[in-house]
Order: C-alpha cells, then sequence, then structure tokens
C-alpha cells in the first residue's frame, strides 16, 4: 500500500478530520495524481487515516494510505503535493509498506501546560501520573464509565521550561483503548484539580509498534 507522513501544524491543527479528508484528495487532484475511486453510483477514493487527529492538536507524525490509478514514482511526490497544500500541511516522504495500522500501539506526545498563577512544577505533574491510580471517569453517548487510564501511559516526563510553563513529554497507548490529551487533562480536573492548566497545547510526535518500534 502507499503511504504518505505528514505534519498537521500552525492554524492547519484547526482543520477536522473529514474537512483533511478533502483537503488531501484536492491536493491530489491539483498536483495532477490520480486516486484510485471505488466503482458505483457513489465512488469515494481509496485513501485511508491511522489515527484521526482531534481538532486543535498538532503533529508530525501523520500518515495516510492511498491507492493510485496509474504509475507514479513516489519519490517525487511530496515535492508535488506540497507545491499545493494549505499552509500548516507538509509532506514528509511518500512511500510502500505492508505494515497494517492496527499494528499501531504507542504514540509519543509532547503537551505544554500553562499556569497564569506560576505556582506549579514539572515535580508535581510527575508524582501525580506516576505515582498513583489514575481513575476517572469518562462519559460515553449511553453513560457514564469508570477508567483507570494508568496502565495507558507507558512513560512520562514533566520539565519547567519557563515561570508558568510546563512541558510533559508521554508515551500513551494510541489505540485499543485510545489514551486522548483531553482524558490526561481530565484527569488533573477530577483528581488533582490544583494542578488544572489554564491553558494547554498538544502535539504528536511519533508513533509506535507493541514493542516500541517507530511505525511506518
Amino acid at each position: 500500500m502507499n503511504r504518505i507522513l505528514f505534519k498537521k501544524e500552525g492554524r492547519a491543527k484547526f482543520i477536522s478530520h473529514l474537512d483533511l479528508m478533502r483537503t488531501m484528495q484536492r491536493a491530489f487532484i491539483r498536483a495532477g495524481v490520480k486516486i484510485k475511486h471505488t466503482e458505483g453510483f457513489n465512488p469515494h477514493p481509496y485513501m485511508s487515516f491511522a489515527l484521526p487527529l482531534p481538532v486543535g492538536v498538532e503533529s508530525e507524525c501523520e500518515l495516510m494510505e492511498f491507492e493510485l490509478s496509474e504509475p507514479t514514482e513516489l519519490s517525487g511526490l511530496p515535492a508535488r503535493l506540497n507545491a499545493v497544500m494549505p499552509e500548516g500541511i507538509e509532506i514528509l516522504s511518500a512511500y510502500q509498506s505492508d505494515l497494517k495500522f492496527k499494528y499501531i500501539k504507542w504514540l509519543d506526545i509532547k503537551a505544554q501546560l500553562f499556569y497564569y498563577n506560576e505556582v506549579h512544577t514539572a515535580k508535581e505533574l510527575e508524582a501525580f501520573f506516576i505515582g498513583s491510580r489514575l481513575v476517572i471517569e469518562k462519559k460515553t453517548k449511553r453513560q457514564t464509565a469508570s477508567v483507570d487510564i494508568g496502565p495507558l501511559i507507558a512513560s512520562l516526563e514533566a520539565e519547567d521550561i519557563a515561570p508558568g510553563r510546563v512541558l510533559v513529554a508521554a508515551r500513551v497507548s494510541a489505540q485499543e483503548p485510545a489514551l486522548s490529551p483531553a482524558q490526561l487533562i481530565s484527569a488533573i480536573e477530577q483528581l488533582k484539580p490544583e494542578l488544572t492548566p489554564d491553558h494547554t497545547g498538544f502535539k504528536r510526535i511519533n508513533v509506535f509498534d507493541k514493542d516500541f518500534n517507530v511505525f511506518r
């Protein structure tokens, strides 16, 4: 299967997943690269993404699979697509891979937590996430359930990088089940509300298989 690795940063982080699919379809058309479509009354392109990115989250490790309707040199594809991409989306590489997205297990993220009162430290956050059970209430469409997100965190480090600003680097479960940035903040709000940040920013850094090998 053909695959691209791309970044989604800056203003592009506000593009929803559905709009990202439309953006990619249009970029391929503008670049003169023909994607294979399904047959039938309502054909759609053979295109899929590894892990849908929440709105407002940046990433430098997004993966998309696609099929082409005619032979195309993949090495030249990034330059062709980047020439027509909107600001904030950059194709890093194009290649072939037989690894299925279902084998992605871990995800590296970085979070910046901002505190206007400048009293909280990285050590407090590390102790909270690593030193205790993290059972939170998670709302679903039908009910509220208690979930322990502790086992979904493989590692976590925090660093004070400026007054009132903490950088958190964590390796978390990517899927089945996934741990979202929102759940990390929810854990703070529910279990340690005095550490709740006033503002946050998240970025995906890399994806891995179950053995912590970089997934491509």
